[in-house]
């Protein structure tokens, strides 16, 4: 009996971990489409990226329910009651992390399409691969229970915030220089924020998972450069 209760609780296991996979793939895939679609200008694919969240908010609820249901019925402890809080709080920040991506997209048939906003678009999707190459990393963090990649991916969060203030640096100028654009500049700086928030819930994630790893909370991270001068 004891053996098929392990064996039960393992698959549910591997079943939970393989929902978040695909939460987390999904969730991927929204931030890449969603650049994609700002650098092309690309409607259509816009709408997708924004349509495809609804599967990311299913596989929420499947996951909460599942875990719920572990912890009801297997009463795990130790190490895997810690597995199972984590499944829980990561697949709420991916979530969150698969809506910032739909509000990317949301904003671009907001953007009219035109000469002045190339510049500060151009600088946009470099930002968005660091962040999204975060949220990979800690995907893959979690499923193999990697510590060190899991540190990995909050010491890159502040190259995040610093591309973030460079960004918001670029678009200001931008706006005083060229007072048409400040309408799409001002979608832009949403966007920028958009995937600087990214970044942040991806190294919240990576904290939930050093210390599913380890048993070990990290100390309070380092963050990029403000761009406001000190008092």
């Amino acid at each position: 009996m004891a053996e098929h209760t392990i064996k039960a609780f393992d698959q549910e296991m591997d079943t939970l971990r393989g929902l978040i996979a695909e939460m987390g793939g999904r969730a991927e895939a929204a931030i890449e489409n969603a650049m994609l679609a700002l650098q092309r200008q690309d409607k259509v694919l816009a709408a997708e990226v924004v349509a495809a969240d609804k599967r990311i908010d299913v596989i929420e609820a499947e996951v909460e329910k599942l875990a719920i249901e572990i912890i009801a019925l297997r009463a795990p402890m130790a190490n895997d009651l810690r597995d199972v809080i984590a499944a829980l709080k990561i697949v709420s920040v991916i979530e969150r992390i698969g809506d910032y991506a739909k509000n990317i997209a949301k904003r671009v048939p907001l953007i009219a399409t035109n000469t002045r906003i190339h510049e500060p678009i151009s600088l946009l999707p470099s930002m968005g691969q660091v962040a999204g190459e975060m949220v990979h990393d800690v995907l893959n963090a979690f499923a193999a229970r990697d510590a060190d990649l899991a540190l990995a991916v909050v010491e890159r969060d502040t190259v995040v915030d610093d591309f973030y203030n460079s960004v918001f640096r670029t678009l200001v100028t931008f706006m005083v220089e060229n007072p048409k654009t400040i309408s799409e500049c001002a979608h832009l700086l949403f966007i920028a924020k958009n995937i600087e928030r990214i970044g942040d819930h991806a190294t919240n994630v990576a904290e939930m998972v050093y210390y599913a790893a380890t048993g070990q909370t990290l100390p309070e991270r380092e963050r990029g450069a403000d761009m406001q001068p000190e008092d």
